[in-house]
């Protein structure tokens, strides 16, 4: 069967080769490209199944790139891994605020950063639930339609942003959000947020879960997201 198509991007040729040879090897059709400028042309002929792609390049950087691709109807649906060198937290949350689905961190073992493309392509292909449909996941049932949550068979009372927040990211199993976007989705764009506030609620909400607090991930310096 023919596998994905993936687009790579990166401006040191070193890490193209690599990144081609071992996502070749696991059966993905792979393309390259070594500037942002490079990448939005073959993005938008191609139309790739999933982008790795590097936040430092020359001329437009990942970022605008990110953003360019993510404005455009031709290719806003296709999902981005960044790649970010260490220490750059700051960009991966602005990439994440722009679209972007999963990120690493250099240097990176080709073992995970394969794991990470086949999880985000999983989820791609993957319909996102409709929008009062149940979702149950081990012993954890949440059900929009009537604000119920059940862990383990016993019924959990949770206030309106806490349930909306566990909502929001059970949905997406496995997808990083960050603090913004975690009530972005919740309250409205116009709604006051602070990396403390989010956090609270999110304690809050892992002890009414029990046993199932711990299916919500802290991703360091980032945000939060439902385990997989």
């Amino acid at each position: 069967m023919v596998k994905e198509k993936v687009l790579i991007v990166d401006d040191e040729p070193d890490i193209l080769e690599l990144l081609r040879f071992n996502l070749s090897r696991e059966g993905y059709r792979v393309s390259s490209a070594a500037s942002g400028e490079e990448a939005l042309s073959m993005a938008q002929s191609e139309i790739p199944d999933l982008i790795v792609l590097d936040l430092m390049l020359p001329g437009i950087d990942g970022l605008e790139a990110t953003r360019i691709l993510k404005s455009d109807t031709g290719t806003m649906n296709i999902p981005i891994v960044m790649l970010t060198a260490k220490g750059e937290e700051a960009d991966i949350v602005t990439g994440l605020e722009l679209g972007a689905d999963d990120y690493i961190t250099k240097p990176f073992s080709t073992r995970v950063l394969i794991a990470r493309v086949k999880a985000v392509l999983r989820r791609k292909v993957k319909e996102y639930p409709e929008k009062d449909a149940a979702i149950r996941i081990h012993d954890l049932s949440i059900h929009p339609g009537r604000h119920e949550v059940i862990v383990s068979g016993k019924t959990v009372q949770l206030t309106f942003t806490e349930f909306g927040i566990l909502h929001f990211l059970a949905k997406r199993p496995g997808w990083v959000f960050t603090r913004n976007q975690i009530m972005d989705a919740v309250k409205g764009d116009d709604y006051f947020v602070t990396d403390r506030s989010v956090d609270v609620q999110i304690v809050g909400l892992r002890k009414k879960l029990g046993t199932a607090g711990p299916y919500i991930e802290t991703v360091r310096g980032v945000g939060y997201r439902f385990k997989e």
